[in-house]
């Protein structure tokens, strides 16, 4: 057995982790020592004075030892479990309860060496404790997730500091609202839901979930793209949390067993007013509700800020001042379809041009543009709303999504008479679109002739300004990742999240903001060629490719290049 100059005889842990090539001797016998010094945890001295990955300790420790290892990230922990032990015996030995099996309970550490936490877990509980590796900082995490969602009230949940009854709330109907039918009973629910939408709007959220389980209710909101839980009232409340929501969409508050779709707008002060999209969905617990929060500015950021690289900016300009043809967007769900149309939209918005649009629902609201939402129920959809905008004299005609035949004959008879068309498919890159429109049934030669541009589309996270850190990894794992020999030879360093992937006061997770991944098509004459010969994605994919058109995984390359984003953000939101 190895031992320091002292005698001290490296542990099991240490000793794995220098086999496994983690370490240097000296360092496991130096950190080994400092942690018995400071009595602290091996692991945790480790993870925070040595900067090892907490990921590599766990694989280690579980092979070692042969305790099975979890990811944390795949699991949801139950109060019920969590209120076995006593917090402050959570805290100080950093562990937390998983699952409680009659009389075991399996326990979330990140040593299964340090007997003394298993012992007085298990005086504590009374229960046979088994333990389950799991990495040190994930622990931490979810040990004050956890910790806070316990015996949580309304009350604590409220933050008085905001004026929060005070907010103006009104339906998204045409109609006057009535007042005093907005009111509910239960004040506490009032100011809970108003707290959380107002905490959204000030964060930057895009979307709110608000998620009824079988023991336990969450609110999560998506930030920069990634979904993350922010509260836990009392299951008991779920109910009536959906009823609010539901009276201030004006939905039925008895319907339960069916989806709904509403809208909702928030007075914050007299010049400022968000609107939200609201749908719920009846799941095996409840109603689960989405809330999307419409930001009419968004349109207003101009072309300049969506991360076009200067060529791809100049075939967009140069395409929306044609006087003809179709330029569609395609992407999935949240990837900036909207904003990229109407960006473009708001170019074309002149006094001198007449601009209608059908969506469902219009998220961005324009003034000098005709929007119609679009209701199927009455019978106003894609294909009716177009042929009545072709009766009152358009030039430009914007479709919220093409999804049927009738609908994409319609916009591709208008891009062929003299109207520019802009519209939405739902495909994963340019070249795909044009096969997708074959596949719906459209001719091949009304594709060519009348298609202009086709802008495929992801939104990746910018990197925090503020703690983004230099990274240094082999040319090897460059190449592998899609960078070139010529790209390399290039000054330049490669970024990652700052301060281990924690971030700082500024960010979230070492990220702030969002940026535009583009793949932006120009159909040629040759790529219109090969579509009418009936040439498959690929084919068209390689031809775009000759002309020198970046895919989106390039794209982003370009992005990690300018230190905007990171690989892992990269390998995230495309594909090699």
């Amino acid at each position: 057995m190895a031992t320091n100059s002292a005698g001290v005889a490296l542990s099991g842990l240490a000793r794995r982790l220098v086999l496994d090539g983690h370490l240097d001797e000296a360092t496991a016998r130096t950190a080994q020592m400092k942690a018995q010094a400071d009595k602290q945890s091996l692991v945790s001295h480790l993870v925070n004075d040595n900067g090892l990955d907490s990921r590599v300790i766990a694989q280690a420790a579980s092979q070692e030892f042969g305790v099975p290892m979890l990811d944390l990230d795949a699991i949801v922990v139950e109060n019920d479990v969590v209120k076995v032990v006593d917090e402050k015996l959570l805290r100080q030995h950093n562990v937390l309860p998983l699952f409680k099996r009659g009389k075991k309970l399996f326990l979330a550490i990140s040593d299964p060496t340090r007997l003394n936490s298993l012992d007085d877990v298990k005086f504590q509980s009374g229960l046979v404790v088994e333990p389950i590796v799991c990495e040190e900082l994930k622990i931490s995490k979810l040990l004050e997730i956890a910790l806070a969602a316990m015996d949580t009230s309304m009350d604590e949940l409220v933050d008085d500091d905001f004026d929060l009854e005070g907010l103006d709330v009104t339906s998204g109907d045409e109609e006057e609202d009535s007042g005093n039918d907005m009111d509910v009973d239960d004040a506490p629910v009032v100011k809970f839901v108003n707290k959380m939408l107002l905490d959204a709007i000030n964060q930057g959220v895009s979307d709110l979930h608000w998620e009824p389980y079988e023991k336990f209710y969450r609110v999560r909101y998506r930030g920069d793209g990634i979904l993350r839980e922010v509260a836990r009232p009392p299951l008991a409340l779920a109910g009536k949390i959906s009823a609010r929501i539901k009276v201030m969409c004006r939905l039925d508050i008895s319907e339960r067993r069916v989806p709904q779709d509403g809208r909702m707008k928030m007075k914050i002060s007299k010049t400022r007013a968000i609107d939200f999209r609201v749908n719920t969905c009846p799941v095996i617990f409840g109603e689960k509700i989405v809330m999307r929060i419409l930001d009419p500015t968004s349109a207003q950021l101009g072309i300049d800020a969506l991360g076009y690289e200067p060529f791809q900016k100049e075939l967009y300009l140069s395409n929306l001042a044609k006087p003809y043809g179709m330029i569609l967007v395609t992407g999935p769900t949240g990837s900036g379809k909207t904003v990229s149309l109407y960006t473009g939209v708001n170019i074309l918005n002149t006094e001198d041009v007449n601009i209608s649009t059908a969506e469902d629902p219009a998220e961005i609201q324009l003034p000098g543009v005709n929007q119609v939402n679009v209701n199927p129920k009455v019978g106003l959809t894609f294909e009716s709303a177009l042929k009545a905008f072709l009766r009152q004299d358009p030039d430009i005609i914007l479709v919220g999504e093409i999804r049927d035949l009738e609908t994409a004959n319609i916009a591709i008879k208008a891009a062929s008479t003299g109207h520019m068309v802009l519209s939405t498919l739902h495909t994963n890159d340019a070249p795909k679109t044009l096969t997708r429109m074959v596949d719906m049934g459209v001719k091949p030669f009304a594709i060519a002739s009348s298609v202009n541009l086709i802008i495929a589309q992801r939104l990746g996270r910018r990197l925090c300004k503020e703690c983004k850190e230099p990274l240094d990894i082999p040319q090897e794992a460059m190449l592998k990742e899609g960078f070139t020999e010529a790209m390399l030879a290039d000054e330049w360093t490669l970024y990652g999240p700052g301060n281990g992937g924690e971030g700082c006061s500024q960010c979230k997770m070492g990220y702030k903001g969002r940026v535009g991944i583009y793949q932006v098509m120009e159909i040629s004459e040759e790529c219109g060629r090969i579509i009418m010969k009936g040439g498959t994605s690929d084919d068209i994919a390689d031809q775009a490719k000759s002309e020198g058109i970046w895919d989106l995984r390039r794209s982003a390359l370009e992005k990690v290049k300018q230190g905007v984003m990171s690989l892992q953000e990269l390998n995230r939101v495309t594909v090699e």
